[in-house]
């Protein structure tokens, strides 16, 4: 599902990037004119809306509605949570057992050690 919903979303993007750089300016309008060419305004026709403007329009709905359903969808995903949080707790946890397999190491090389050694001498 999330795959399909992503799929959606990079197709809307390239749907608005190509649907704005076709799209013809109001600015070109004005530069018309002021001796460039003949226009019936200086600005054009504002109210009217073409088939461009409205695409764009359902493109910028289509990718703001995918942008919500997946950050919806990846901050509800099982075991989801930040990584900083997830490596301290795994350095709590390294930090908590080291000292008793210390301890235990310490116990085994004092039984395997003859009597009178070193390993018995040395403080810890």
């Amino acid at each position: 599902m999330e795959n399909l919903i992503t799929v959606i979303h990079v197709l809307a993007a390239a749907g608005v990037i190509g649907l704005v750089l076709l799209q013809h300016g109001k600015g070109a309008d004005m530069g018309a004119a002021f001796g460039s060419g003949a226009s019936g305004s200086l600005f054009g026709v504002s109210g009217s809306s073409n088939f461009m403007s409205k695409a764009t329009a359902a493109c910028v709905i289509v990718f703001f509605a995918t942008s919500l359903t997946l950050a919806y969808m990846a901050s509800h995903r099982a075991g989801s949570g930040s990584v900083i949080n997830s490596a301290v707790k795994t350095q709590a946890v390294k930090t908590e057992s080291a000292p008793a397999e210390t301890k235990a190491v310490d116990a085994q090389s004092e039984q395997t050690a003859p009597a009178g050694s070193a390993a018995k001498d040395v403080p810890n």
